[in-house]
């Protein structure tokens, strides 16, 4: 008998240590799932005369794939309320579906110049300099072949750090200098990813990085961001003539499909008839955040998925904010779930210095001289409404 009450006791034991294991390698087997979606063969090229790769970091319940080819960030796994990995980033699944994507920004690091100069001129030190025109008469985010269309040389630095640089030569698309780049991409540990920017040039130059991640918070593939919830802190946006150019007027959103200052869905109003959501085809304007704080930093705005009920908050040491609703998007691209890029399917909210700033003698300047240096930090968090 008592051979037996032993047995009974090592075989729970057995029992109770292999369900242990199982649980611990499901739990593994969810988090490495998204792994499969993205293969290091799809990107493992030559672009330019530079090795491409692909790119894991995490940190506890976040997950974050990026290449080398435009310094981009292509997929975003955190949990939905349901604890399901969701990916609220869209991109292509290989180095040769971003190069050839009819849209260049998806997920890029954005320069020299994030957002639009005016008919690509800028004027530093009493000397002109024209950069090459990509969208219509003006040059947008960097000019033909910006940072996007770059290989950047990547560290990472550690399981939750990567680390990109490039060296911008003098000349290149037009601006000024050899401009010494750095971007570090950080997973916090409070979900966050943060986006860190530096830079310094040789000669008088201008500056202004982001990133364009396009999101959808339901993830990839999920259909339309017009039932996204936002809110924007600002009280005033930078009207836009037709080509998407600031007049240099700052105009209270107050009384308009603009005001954002309380939560609205994003396609309540997009439909309204005003000019400058015609102008935009939709969204398409910088925000003038308005100094609401946290540890800081600017509070730039606030959004929730309606259906996975994943929220993203933005602070940045930026001074405005880039609301683009997707209106550009025209099913011509397939990302990594197998999805188009359909109409309005995905949003970018990119921290910045204001559209053509060069031109505008009332926005803050993005001049960076000989011995200065170029330093900002934004950060996405994410949580669960």
């Amino acid at each position: 008998m008592k051979n037996i009450q032993i047995a009974a006791v090592v075989l729970l034991a057995l029992f109770q240590f292999n369900c242990k294991d199982n649980k611990k390698e499901n739990t593994a087997i969810k988090v490495d799932s998204v792994k499969p979606v993205l293969e290091t063969k799809n990107f493992d090229t030559i672009i330019d005369g530079n090795k491409v790769n692909l790119y894991w970091i995490e940190n506890k319940g976040i997950k974050a794939a990026f290449t080398n080819y435009g310094g981009r960030l292509i997929g975003l796994w955190v949990a939905d309320k349901n604890g399901k990995q969701t990916d609220v980033v869209v991109g292509m699944n290989s180095a040769k579906g971003f190069k050839n994507s009819t849209e260049p920004y998806f997920g890029a690091t954005i320069g020299r110049v994030g957002n639009r100069i005016a008919k690509g001129r800028f004027t530093l030190e009493g000397k002109q300099y024209q950069v090459p025109l990509n969208n219509g008469e003006n040059a947008l985010h960097g000019g033909v072949k910006g940072f996007q269309d770059v290989v950047w040389d990547a560290v990472k630095t550690d399981e939750k750090t990567l680390v990109f640089t490039y060296v911008s030569p003098d000349g290149e698309q037009g601006f000024p200098g050899n401009l010494s780049v750095k971007v570090t991409y950080t997973l916090t540990d409070d979900n966050s990813v943060k986006m860190e920017y530096e830079a310094a040039t040789d000669k008088t130059t201008i500056v202004n990085l982001t990133n364009h991640a396009f999101f959808n918070l339901n993830g990839e593939g999920s259909g339309t961001i017009l039932n996204h919830e936002l809110q924007i802190y600002a009280n005033e946006f930078t009207p836009v003539d037709e080509g998407l150019i600031p007049s240099g007027e700052l105009k209270p959103v107050k009384n308009t499909p603009f005001d954002f200052t309380s939560k609205h869905t994003i396609g309540e109003r997009i439909e309204t008839k005003d000019e400058q959501l015609l102008f935009g085809k939709g969204y398409d304007h910088n925000y003038v955040l308005n100094g609401t704080k946290k540890n800081g930093l600017n509070h730039a705005a606030t959004i929730s998925g309606d259906q996975s009920g994943i929220t993203l908050d933005i602070y940045t040491e930026e001074p405005g904010l880039q609301f683009y609703s997707g209106n550009f998007m025209q099913s011509k691209n397939t990302f990594k779930s197998g999805s188009k890029d359909d109409f309005r399917t995905a949003f970018a909210l990119e921290t910045q210095h204001f559209p053509d700033a060069p031109n505008q003698p009332k926005f803050a300047p993005i001049v960076l001289k000989p011995g200065q240096k170029y330093h900002t930090v934004s950060y996405y968090q994410f949580s669960v409404k």
